[in-house]
């Protein structure tokens, strides 16, 4: 039902003895209200992961039973006879042509796909909020409740805010679907928009029912109380509990999963309600509720499961994209027929859901089952015989139960051998050649596995996932060649997408070809500036190249975007920490010294923070050297000596050994104490000993060199006390420079 009750200035209307009640109260505030919304949600919110498959099944077939024939329901009410199809003719006619139309051209052409997929999914809250509005409308007007203009206002804008707050978690951040997008909004706004919202909710929600509840009590409005707690239920306790991140979002199983099937059971108790009353009203004694729902049942699965498996047989469309694509085009007429058809204002609407003794409409024509308005006569006695509804209606059960088996193999991805059966039955699915080939590399098949991903991408190029997935197999395979052609493929399909130019660009350099690395790195930087991955490989290309003015703007992104605050996935203190150090480096080359400061003392600060004594010592040896430059020779001597410290806890001998050497030379440049430097020099040899390499020559060059200067007898003695000498050197006060 659509969100149009509003539209009815209602004063007063009097209550039929009968009371309120559809059917029976517990029914009605269970199944009508949503009353049963609570457990149910719990149930789908908190399955366990090992539980998924058998929890999609039963979803799955609840659609059989629920979802599909209640898309059934609005159908059988535009089109079963004449007078309907002709009332509603722009509906029924020329915007089903127009959906029909605009699912060939998603066939197509598949880049459309996200944009009539996210509609759909963005639509759905939105329909399934004027369902409750509508209901709680009709129930209190059932009841006989007086509503003035300003507390409909008031329960309208609660429905409404309730929708947009749900709207906002949508798109609060990027889509982890590559099927719907996102506007990508950030946190800081939709965060306080959403408690906004919340606030808005209830005000508008208590000041609707304040002085309706003292009017008529709380038993009168027991169904529309429920209805608005449904309400909450739906939307705004889901984005609550998100806001406390104990509980994320998830738009397509959200809109398409157990509130769906609610939604659909909600719908299936009014309709079939009002087909009944209807069929009464005109006279027809024959009308049976059980071949009302085995109509429904029979045309919901007519609606959505023969297409798919004709086009992905007769064209090689893939499976899964064409089920998606009719689920969004029939979700859609859905919701715009549904809309039209549902109105209170419209006096045959009213009559039969509103009053207890309608009669129906004068001059209304008993409705034509045969569709004979539309069907030619020959076709008409075809399709109304009998046997032949008979086997139209076994045949599309046959289907429904054949979808069912396939849906159930072939969501299995712990069951290899399921999925290769249902890989046989629909040889074309995308997602099910997706599922062999994660089932193969768990197996250690990898070879298997990347001719599994070849598959479904060959169904599915479009599907940036699957591309993204058949990419990093043929990596894990070490067939690189194969993954550069593959991701320059990728990258005509998709020129925006900065994960695979990243990846490119490693294969590149893998390769031997620097430029093309860096080229790639950069469009990558273009095409997303938040590629931290980008960033961090530009800024080393950039320090390899001796360039770092340009590698220092590529350190700071990296940093900024690996914050704590940022939005991804976690970089390590460790990795953090060398980047600070090398962005002082660059910092440091290019006379920035004083942010070059800041730099250092950061990384000093989080070394500290995570216990790495090793990267502290760095990070103080490199702030020592800086600080011995710009003529501040006390700090750098406490530097130097907090890093020596540090590198006595490490088992790091060829660090020390660095660092013992450095401050020997600051010792010596500084005129401090010769015997003191020298005694430096030679444990720094000391250490290097083992290593041999370049740092070993450059120490023993140094070392020889002060010896020269010091005569046999100065260096015999500092070899002799050289322990005493390293302590007094790693303890120098701050008096000596």
């Amino acid at each position: 039902m659509g969100a149009k009750a509003e539209a009815i200035p209602v004063t007063h209307i009097a209550a039929s003895p009968t009371g309120p009640w559809i059917y029976r109260p517990w029914l009605d505030l269970l199944v009508g209200c949503g009353a049963w919304s609570a457990p149910l949600l719990a149930i789908a919110l908190w399955i366990k992961p090992s539980q998924g498959h058998g929890w999609a099944v039963s979803f799955y077939l609840l659609a059989l039973v629920f979802n599909y024939p209640h898309f059934m329901a609005t159908v059988y009410r535009a089109y079963r006879t004449r007078e309907d199809f002709e009332k509603y003719k722009f509906f029924t006619l020329h915007l089903t042509l127009l959906l029909v139309l605009t699912g060939v051209v998603v066939h197509i052409s598949p880049s459309l796909f996200p944009w009539l997929f996210t509609l759909y999914i963005c639509w759905s809250p939105w329909h399934y909020s004027g369902q409750n509005y509508g209901l709680m409308m009709m129930f209190a007007r059932r009841g006989g409740a007086t509503i003035t203009p300003l507390e409909r206002r008031w329960l309208h804008a609660a429905f409404i805010a309730s929708y947009t707050m749900l709207l906002a978690s949508f798109e609060t951040g990027g889509s982890s679907d590559p099927l719907i997008l996102s506007l990508g909004l950030s946190l800081k706004f939709t965060l306080p928009a959403r408690f906004l919202l919340g606030g808005v909710f209830a005000t508008c929600a208590f000041f609707g029912f304040e002085r309706l509840v003292r009017r008529h009590g709380v038993r009168l409005m027991a169904a529309p109380l429920t209805l608005v707690l449904t309400q909450f239920l739906w939307f705004v306790l889901p984005t609550i509990l998100e806001l406390n991140s104990a509980y994320q979002v998830p738009q397509t199983r959200y809109s398409s999963g157990i509130l769906a099937v609610m939604h659909s059971a909600q719908y299936l108790w009014i309709t079939s309600y009002y087909q009944r009353r209807e069929a009464r009203a005109a006279g027809q004694s024959s009308w049976r509720m059980a071949g009302y729902f085995l109509t429904l049942v029979a045309g919901g699965i007519a609606l959505f499961i023969p297409g798919p498996w004709l086009v992905s047989k007769i064209f090689r469309f893939d499976f899964t994209t064409s089920f998606l694509i009719f689920t969004a085009i029939v979700n859609i007429h859905h919701f715009i027929l549904d809309g039209a058809l549902w109105k209170l204002r419209d006096s045959r609407v009213s009559s039969l859901l509103i009053t207890h003794d309608a009669k129906g409409p004068a001059g209304r024509n008993a409705p034509d089952l045969k569709l004979a308005a539309t069907l030619s006569r020959l076709g008409r006695r075809m399709f109304t015989h009998p046997a032949v509804r008979m086997s139209l209606v076994g045949l599309l059960f046959f289907c429904g139960g054949m979808d069912q088996v396939h849906f159930a193999l072939g969501t299995n991805p712990e069951n290899l051998s399921s999925l290769l059966r249902a890989a046989h039955m629909e040889p074309y699915d995308s997602a099910i050649q997706a599922r062999i080939a994660s089932a193969e590399e768990r197996a250690g098949r990898g070879k298997e596995a990347v001719e599994a991903w070849k598959r479904a991408v060959t169904m599915n190029p479009e599907n940036l996932g699957l591309q993204h997935s058949y990419a990093h197999a043929l990596i894990e395979e070490g067939r690189y060649d194969e993954a550069y052609e593959l991701y320059g493929k990728m990258l005509k399909l998709f020129p925006r997408d900065s994960e695979a130019f990243v990846n490119y660009g490693l294969l590149a350099a893998r390769m031997g070809n620097a430029d093309a690395a860096m080229d790639s790195w950069q469009r990558a930087v273009d095409a997303n500036a938040g590629e931290r991955n980008a960033h961090l490989y530009l800024a080393e290309g950039f320090d390899k190249r001796d360039n770092p003015a340009a590698a220092a703007p590529h350190w700071e992104a990296f940093l900024r975007l690996s914050s704590p605050s940022a939005d991804g996935s976690a970089v390590s203190p460790e990795e953090m920490i060398s980047a600070a150090i090398q962005l002082a480096d660059d910092d440091t080359s290019i006379n920035r010294n004083n942010t070059a400061l800041s730099a250092y003392h950061a990384a000093v600060t989080l070394s500290q923070r995570t216990n790495d004594a090793k990267l502290e010592s760095v990070a103080l040896s490199h702030l020592a050297a800086l600080q011995d430059r710009s003529g501040n020779a006390k700090s750098a001597a406490a530097s130097y000596q907090q890093g020596l410290a540090l590198d006595a806890k490490t088992n790091d001998s060829q660090g020390a050994a660095i660092d013992w050497f450095n401050y020997g030379q600051f010792l010596r440049s500084r005129a401090v104490s010769t015997e003191l430097a020298y005694a430096c020099l030679l444990h720094a040899e000391d250490l290097l000993v083992p290593a041999s390499g370049k740092e070993l020559k450059t120490v023993r060059d140094a070392r020889k060199q002060m010896e020269s200067s010091l005569g046999k007898k100065e260096t015999a003695a500092a070899r002799k006390m050289l322990p005493e000498l390293l302590s007094r050197a790693a303890v120098l006060p701050a008096t000596s420079f």
